[in-house]
């Protein structure tokens, strides 16, 4: 996250160590602004019309913001990482509801926690605060900064784990009396006794039982009790938040979930490494052997890629990164990396990882040159073009996503500056809007809409189809500034898109499935993540751009379990609901932006809609 301006070139990969695969059951110079590859201007023309994104948030009904305490004069580092955004179906209505959590203040040298916020999804791009309604209001909420979304006990409602300041906090979601949804604080009952300072927090079945296990990444010993430093300086003179530098890593946490709702701490039997101060986890296959693998991203110390070696009912685990090529950039130098997201950029069929990184860093893309026999990555910043935006953003949300359906994914990246006086750079800086053209990356941000034309001290970054018509949202948290709703207003008219919403047999988690679409235009391949951005959550669901094709030709669904499905009878332009095992799809019909907006209760929408209610759902 944070580094001395004066941070030198490495002088090369250093040595090397090998973490072996063990059980785990228990018993610089600014990067070139003008980098790009041949051919490649930088810039990439649209058809005219509308901008991509119009900031729709005046008008949502959602007005939050991330409070970080900074006005309490102690320049801790805490301040500077903010905060996530989940994007969740808590009621099952059809409709992907907006978690926020709020981050925190100090009364003296205490730490505490602002509240965290929901806002229930009404339709037509308008939103409720729902907090008080799901008992979000009485949790005690610790500093948070993450953001977990998923059924963590497979009863087919989603779940929510919020990381912050030496303390987890895990909601259960659970029917009321009104036959309605809240929220009820399990943390303790599920044996998640987590008092560490956590950042991100990711998911997935590791051991291929069908409860996800979870990953939480923690950051440094900072404390007022522990490690306060109050000589930090970045101009020789003016005081400011210091450099990571100063901080030990604290060990992250692999907890095993024991299928009763409680977890078991298996970082030890696992060789979880302990070098890293963690800002970023996510966990997807990036060996194409159907188990999500894990990556962290870590601020200033090597990044980590866990390849899954699993066994049934015992999780392996082998550490790779410095061998994979992912822990590192391509002068060989650990950087402050935040955010990351993983997808087919290039149509090789493998997940490339990409990670947000520090000033004077550039974002490191890692493209996926596995194989059977070896896993490996090239480092493709510059080839691809993205190096273009230059080495001055200190970024942290980003994701993948296809805004145009012309079949590749396309980039948003958001930024702002971790310390309070940048030298020569404003704290707020605009995002980068970037369009895939056949695996090279090309800046449109002037075309993104209002949002992207202004600065911003952006965090986490959460994309989802907010209005269910197949085009990609993005909800964006600041640090001191009102959450921002981004609607794609884009419009392709030649082209086509495919949503697929999937569930594992009886509700088992599917982090980890790969999906292999193939239509004129040839193959893409999408999987299913868990965790992702900086400390948020994403649409669960799958979207593919088609091109100016409606005819899919074939459509084949990798679960984890090892079952191969082999899809038929898609059409394009629509959402499909797909659960493993079941012989035929079913198209899903959504409320849209286009339905009459509801201003129901939550149990009065589903008693109200039948079709949407859990029992009904696939």
């Amino acid at each position: 996250m944070m580094r001395p301006s004066n941070r030198g070139r490495g002088s090369g990969l250093g040595a090397l160590v090998l973490i072996a695969m063990m059980g785990c059951n228990p018993g610089a110079a600014p990067p070139p602004a003008s980098t790009t590859p041949a051919g490649n201007s930088g810039t990439s023309a649209l058809p005219a019309g509308p901008p991509i994104f119009e900031d729709a948030t005046a008008t949502t009904g959602i007005a939050f913001t991330y409070r970080n305490g900074e006005e309490a004069n102690h320049y801790a580092i805490i301040e500077s990482l903010g905060g996530g955004v989940a994007l969740l179906d808590y009621d099952q209505d059809g409709l992907l509801d907006i978690f926020l959590t709020g981050g925190g203040y100090y009364v003296g040298t205490k730490v505490l926690g602002h509240p965290c916020k929901l806002y229930r999804n009404l339709g037509q791009f308008r939103f409720q605060d729902v907090t008080a309604q799901v008992g979000l209001d009485v949790i005690s909420f610790p500093y948070s900064h993450g953001a977990a979304a998923f059924d963590y006990d497979r009863d087919g409602w989603p779940d929510l784990l919020i990381t912050g300041y030496n303390r987890l906090v895990l909601l259960k979601n659970v029917a009321d009396e009104k036959n309605g949804r809240r929220f009820i604080d399990v943390t303790s009952a599920a044996r998640l006794n987590d008092n560490l300072w956590s950042t991100s927090a990711a998911w997935g079945d590791l051991d291929g039982d069908g409860y996800p296990e979870i990953y939480v990444a923690h950051y440094g010993d900072w404390g007022f009790e522990t490690n306060h430093p109050t000589d930090c300086t970045y101009d020789g003179k003016t005081r400011d938040v210091c450099q990571p530098r100063r901080f030990k890593p604290l060990p992250h946490t692999l907890y095993r979930n024991n299928r009763d709702g409680t977890f078991t701490d298996i970082s030890e039997a696992c060789k979880i490494r302990k070098d890293g101060k963690g800002i970023g986890v996510i966990l997807v296959d990036v060996n194409n052997d159907g188990r999500p693998d894990i990556y962290v991203a870590n601020d200033t110390d090597d990044n980590h890629l866990y390849i899954n070696r699993s066994e049934a009912g015992q999780v392996r685990l082998e550490e790779v990164g410095l061998f994979a090529g992912v822990a590192r950039d391509d002068r060989g130098i650990a950087n402050g990396s935040m955010g990351l997201d993983a997808a087919d950029y290039n149509h090789s069929g493998w997940a490339s990882l990409i990670v947000t990184n520090y000033e004077n860093e550039l974002p490191a893309l890692y493209k996926n040159r596995s194989d059977a026999k070896q896993i490996r990555f090239l480092y493709d910043t510059m080839p691809s073009g993205l190096a273009v935006i230059g080495g001055t953003y200190v970024s942290w949300g980003v994701g993948f996503f296809d805004f145009d359906w012309d079949g590749w994914q396309d980039l948003l990246i958001v930024s702002g500056h971790a310390i309070r006086f940048p030298i020569k750079l404003d704290r707020r800086q605009k995002p980068q809007l970037l369009r895939n053209v056949q695996g090279r990356f090309r800046v449109i941000t002037p075309q993104g809409g209002s949002y992207c034309q202004q600065p911003h001290n952006a965090r986490g970054a959460a994309f989802g189809d907010l209005d269910n018509d197949g085009r990609i949202d993005v909800v964006i948290s600041h640090l001191n500034e009102p959450v921002s709703v981004l609607r794609n207003v884009y419009s392709a008219p030649d082209h086509h898109w495919l949503g697929l919403h999937l569930q594992g047999a009886k509700h088992a988690d599917i982090v980890g499935t790969r999906v292999v679409l193939e239509t004129a235009q040839g193959k893409q391949t999408a999987f299913v993540k868990g965790g992702a951005s900086y400390a948020s959550t994403n649409d669960p669901r799958l979207l593919f751009g088609l091109g100016p094709t409606t005819t899919i030709q074939n459509l084949t669904i990798y679960w984890p379990s090892g079952t191969i499905q082999k899809v038929t009878g898609l059409e394009a332009d629509a959402y499909w609901a797909i659960t493993e095992g079941e012989s035929a799809p079913r198209r899903r019909h959504y409320p849209t932006s286009t339905s009459s907006a509801s201003t129901a209760s939550p149990h009065e929408s589903q008693k109200n809609e039948p079709s949407l209610t859990k029992t009904n759902l696939p």
